[in-house]
């Protein structure tokens, strides 16, 4: 991939000072390493009345593909085939941001200690990328260029083939800028507006990305009308980064219109004391949420199905109400674990005899399971491969069949808001599946159709009003008519027994 930048000049102020902003000799050839190949700078052409410094980056593909697993890890388009075929070393992407700010990272930062009034002035600038992706197309790139300042913002959609022009034209561009400008400030929208028009990092994108970016943005992203789009993309439209990004960049914008300091803006919170809210973790917001439910059914001897190390039968055994606690689990080393987070062999005796621990399937019918006030199934569905669903579906509504059953599973829309999921993955490595709200309440509405339960549901955490809450929780109670009929068929098997 290639970058050129060229300036014009005069006896006096000779276009070669350019090797000096950009700390690199024009009589000289340099090379430089990266982390996915080898950056080159060199200068085509060097006199006083024209000067025009070259970035070659040289893509190691091999190295490229290992580094991200062949995945294209960060997003090279096309992941299906970026293993094997990419436009990774022939487009101005991410990996050229990077390679610029290695090998021009002083001027990036506007510091020249030879030439320090030459590098805040502007210079007549003429930048050319020869090959830039742009998802969005010509009228993107005028966008996002055109309020910054450029006399000449040209863009030419490159055919997919010349040959054949009826096929059209590929999303990429042929990129030139020309117009007075700083060269740092030049640098800096390069920096950031290259991976925004190709939409994909090679890399993942951490917290420190939104420093990255108000940093490169500085003067020119907070007064953008594409503020949004840029930090979006430039953040691979993680929410809370991108969240985090707009909030500081307004501050930036009230700041500059009031001629103030950002910290004197930013000055509502005394750092010295702690004021900020911990957030309550969601696994303590779905006890909560749990322990209320069977409060108010009037729950008291209570089943933890797939009790694993035992969190809830913890929370269970400090409210007296519930008078007897059964954990069960199919691993003896979560039961093991759970024995010893509780205690049981130090607990005194009337705690002991309130909470049994005990080994069993939840796929197959168990004798011991029947007669409580209720059962709980806590993230636990998720862990079972969908066609072993309708045998526990019958070992709990059909046979154990307690009058309440608390179902809560993870709701797969929200999962795009945490930042650290990366888009497609299930939060947790054991998950055979994770259902929206509309599957969950169709297989909820089913189980409870078929065994004679009612069913509400109950939303876990915060309630987002697009992609719902975190964990979604089924609240199934027995239809009462259905609980008198199995009350009397068992007095009459009782009587005809006897």
């Amino acid at each position: 991939m290639f970058l050129t930048i060229s300036t014009t000049g005069t006896p006096e102020r000779p276009a070669t000072d350019l090797g000096f902003l950009l700390h690199k000799h024009p009589e000289k050839a340099q090379t430089f390493s990266t982390s996915h190949g080898t950056a080159h700078v060199f200068y085509p052409e060097a006199s006083a009345e024209r000067c025009t410094a070259a970035l070659l980056l040289e893509v190691d593909s091999v190295a490229l593909v290992r580094r991200g697993k062949g995945k294209g890890r960060g997003g090279a388009p096309d992941a299906a085939l970026a293993q094997y075929v990419n436009d990774r070393p022939y487009a101005a992407s991410s990996l050229l941001s990077v390679a610029m700010s290695t090998v021009f990272k002083s001027a990036l930062g506007g510091a020249c200690w030879a030439m320090p009034e030459r590098a805040e002035q502007s210079l007549p600038l003429r930048i050319e990328v020869p090959a830039l992706p742009a998802r969005g197309g010509v009228e993107l790139v005028q966008k996002l260029f055109g309020p910054l300042g450029w006399t000449s913002v040209q863009a030419v959609a490159v055919p997919l083939d010349e040959e054949f022009p009826e096929w059209g034209d590929s999303r990429y561009v042929r990129l030139v800028l020309e117009g007075e400008m700083r060269l740092a400030d030049a640098l800096r929208q390069l920096y950031v507006l290259l991976p925004v028009l190709d939409d994909a990092k090679h890399y993942w994108v951490a917290p420190d990305e939104v420093d990255k970016l108000l940093r490169a943005g500085e003067g020119w992203l907070a007064e953008h009308p594409e503020q949004k789009l840029i930090t979006s993309r430039y953040l691979s439209r993680r929410w809370g980064l991108t969240r985090q990004a707009m909030e500081r960049l307004e501050l930036v914008r009230l700041a500059e219109s009031d001629d103030l300091d950002v910290a004197s803006v930013d000055n509502a919170v005394d750092e010295t004391k702690d004021t900020e809210e911990k957030p309550v973790p969601l696994a303590e917001q779905r006890r909560a949420a749990i322990l209320e439910a069977l409060r108010a059914a009037g729950a008291g001897r209570v089943l933890d199905l797939g009790c694993g190390q035992g969190q809830l039968v913890q929370a269970l055994l400090k409210d007296v109400a519930f008078t007897e606690i059964v954990g069960v689990d199919v691993s003896m080393r979560a039961l093991t674990i759970a024995s010893r987070r509780l205690k049981l062999d130090r607990m005194g005796e009337r705690q002991a005899s309130r909470v049994t621990l005990q080994q069993g399937s939840l796929t197959y019918t168990d004798k011991r399971l029947k007669g409580y006030d209720a059962a709980v199934l806590s993230e636990v569905i998720e862990h079972l491969d969908l066609p072993r669903l309708p045998a526990l579906e019958y070992a709990v509504f059909g046979s154990a069949r307690p009058r309440t059953v608390l179902v809560t599973t993870p709701n797969v829309e929200y999962n795009v808001r945490w930042e650290t999921l990366p888009a497609g993955h299930a939060r947790h490595g054991d998950h055979r599946f994770e259902w929206t709200r509309a599957e969950f309440r169709q297989w909820a509405e089913e189980v409870a159709q078929r065994h004679g339960y009612e069913v509400v549901f109950v939303p876990v955490g915060p309630d987002d009003p697009e992609v719902g809450p975190p964990t979604q929780m089924a609240v199934f109670t027995v239809n009462a008519a259905d609980e008198t009929k199995n009350a009397t068929h068992g007095t009459k098997k009782e009587a005809k027994a006897a």
